[in-house]
């Protein structure tokens, strides 16, 4: 079996995890990392025993030893990054939102197509094991069908306007951070909804503070979904359906436990993780790459647009604007 070499840009918290898991993978090599700062890619670098530490995006895009590119720059920086990675022939796994808006992504999309090369957003809760259970019990029907959807992310970081998290001109804001994992669990769960409301408050600055929306769909089926940065929330996502209840306990978007309540009893469902969970993505896209495929049949390139127009959607609706 061939050995994904990986190179990875920008080296952050998310980065750090990632790498982590990778080292759990049989034939999978950190090879290259790379950062503005070769003391920050050094040091990274010793830390995983990676071959290669560069200075500059486009030397490790460049490198003829490198077969795939993990993008865990800031989300303003993810078009112009992957598009670099993929004009060198490389596979790119772009971390989530794959960019700022649509018209962005439908260009990356167009770059993977020209390049003839894999190209995936790295959303990596679509790949858990519980999350794919919950996927394959909805799809049952054996609790009927979903008539309301609860979903939330909250937490309270500690408030710095030069952080990443905070500043507009990276994408900073709840809704682009977290509460792309409420709307995912919407939109992976009961599709796109056939009208969406939406309000928000925001930091001084002008970045989104919180933001809870409502998705509407057919039926009277509803989706209530919050993302804050001013509190921490339980981050469940709570599935009623008919016959009974699914619920991913806290904090749904990575590895957890599931608790279902049938016919008057409640089983909780345990999938014993031993990574991070971020293993499950980069198996998945390592598989891809040995086979030659171009697209990921779970997180395919039309979901990923898909999301992003609704990211869009809710972001007109709350007026909310990035530099």
């Amino acid at each position: 079996m061939k050995t994904i070499k990986w190179g990875i840009i920008g080296l952050g918290k998310i980065a750090n995890k990632f790498v982590k898991d990778l080292q759990t993978i049989d034939n999978c090599q950190l090879y290259a990392v790379a950062s503005r700062h070769q003391e920050k890619a050094n040091s990274f670098a010793k830390q995983y025993n990676a071959i290669k530490a560069y200075d500059s995006y486009e030397d490790l895009a460049a490198d003829p030893n490198v077969d795939a590119v993990y993008i865990a720059t800031p989300h303003s920086y993810h078009k112009e990054h992957a598009i670099m990675c993929m004009n060198h022939k490389k596979a790119v796994l772009c971390e989530k939102p794959l960019a700022m808006n649509l018209k962005d992504v439908e260009t990356m999309i167009a770059s993977a197509k020209i390049n003839n090369v894999l190209f995936m957003e790295a959303l990596w809760t679509y790949f858990l094991p519980h999350y794919q259970f919950v996927l394959n019990e909805l799809k049952s029907n054996k609790y009927g069908a979903i008539h309301k959807l609860e979903a939330d992310f909250g937490f309270q970081p500690t408030i710095d306007m030069e952080s990443r998290v905070f500043k507009k001109s990276l994408g900073g804001g709840s809704l682009l951070d977290i509460g792309i994992y409420p709307i995912f669990a919407a939109l992976s769960t009961l599709g796109q909804p056939v009208d969406i409301e939406a309000k928000a408050t925001f930091f001084d600055n002008g970045v989104d503070a919180t933001c809870d929306v409502i998705f509407n769909y057919n039926n009277g089926v509803k989706a209530f979904l919050k993302s804050t940065l001013l509190e921490e929330t339980p981050t469940e996502a709570i599935f009623y359906c008919e016959h009974g209840t699914i619920k991913i306990n806290t904090r749904f978007h990575q590895p957890s436990t599931v608790t279902i309540t049938h016919k008057g009893k409640s089983t909780t469902h345990n999938f014993d993780y031993k990574t991070i969970g971020y293993s499950y993505e980069t198996e998945h896209f390592n598989d891809l790459l040995r086979n030659n495929q171009l697209e990921s049949p779970i997180m395919t390139h039309n979901f990923s647009r898909n999301l992003m127009f609704i990211l869009d959607d809710v972001r007109h609706l709350i007026n909310l604007k990035y530099e």
